[in-house]
């Protein structure tokens, strides 16, 4: 089978733009906007039912592919989620955030073994997100996750680990770990971070020192999706999603204040991450 890239914009890295011409139909002129500006889809969340409809129309009226995030932590919840996704057939994958930072060993491993077993029953994707403040906050550990459970399907979201880590610079021994959990990546979440801040301004072309290391690991990424066939449960596309959030991952000037005065374009500096994506996508085809 065919992987072909589907590039995502989080629907919240939307919160806080002032897009320009943006009407009293809001979400309509934002679901324009995404679409004209070459996104392939959107990552979200399961519409509530009174609003169900207004957003299978506009998915489809511009021709976006749709994703949603879940947080649960239990099985009972991720098996709530599920049915209420099925309910919304528009949804193509699901991305969790196991919201049990606490969990270890057996324990972790099975529910994270459940939450696959759950996927697949439904028929829809679930991929776990690396993140802080969940499950799989910590890298080794999630190392050891992955080796125990090799179908174990990640979305790599790096920022995390490297703000957790300090990672000013990448030494061998955190590369070589960080790319042990490139062959479970399923989806990409797009945010640089210096090791001091989850979130930075990597500069109008992309200057910033850390940008190639990330770079790196999504185009490794991408090319271990190739190479591996078909993403978990059949679906032929592989996610990538530029999310770059408003405050207070955003870093703002007025930080004791309103919070309001981001020091970048984020609505720019995302368009740039979708166009070097689609760069590293054609380079891992090589």
């Amino acid at each position: 089978m065919t992987v072909q890239l589907q590039v995502e914009m989080s629907w919240w890295g939307m919160n806080g733009l002032a897009l320009e011409g943006e009407s009293e139909d809001a979400l309509e002129t934002r679901f324009q906007r995404i679409a004209d500006s070459g996104f392939d889809g959107i990552n979200a969340f399961v519409p509530a039912p009174k609003e169900a409809d207004r957003w299978r129309e506009l998915l489809h009226k511009h021709g976006l592919g749709f994703s949603v995030n879940a947080y649960p932590a239990s099985l009972e919840e991720m098996a709530a989620f599920l049915e209420r996704a099925l309910r919304f057939p528009e949804i193509a994958y699901i991305n969790a955030q196991v919201m049990r930072p606490f969990l270890e060993g057996e324990e972790a491993l099975q529910l994270l073994e459940g939450i696959t077993k759950l996927s697949l029953e439904a028929g829809i994707p679930v991929f776990v997100e690396t993140h802080r403040g969940t499950i799989t906050q910590d890298l080794l550990r999630t190392i050891d996750y992955a080796r125990k459970l090799p179908r174990l399907p990640l979305t790599i979201d790096f920022s995390h680990y490297v703000v957790a880590g300090e990672l000013h610079t990448i030494s061998e021994e955190a590369e070589r770990r960080l790319q042990s959990l490139l062959p479970h990546a399923h989806s990409i979440h797009t945010r640089v971070s210096n090791g001091e801040q989850v979130q930075v301004d990597i500069g109008e072309k992309g200057g910033h020192p850390m940008l190639p290391h990330f770079a790196r690991w999504w185009e490794e990424a991408m090319r271990q999706r190739r190479s591996n066939g078909a993403p978990f449960g059949g679906r032929d596309t592989f996610p990538v999603v530029i999310e770059l959030g408003p405050p207070p991952y955003a870093i703002t000037r007025d930080e004791a204040g309103s919070r309001s005065l981001e020091i970048s374009d984020r609505w720019s500096q995302s368009l740039y991450l979708q166009q070097l994506v689609r760069r590293l996508w054609t380079k891992s085809a090589t």
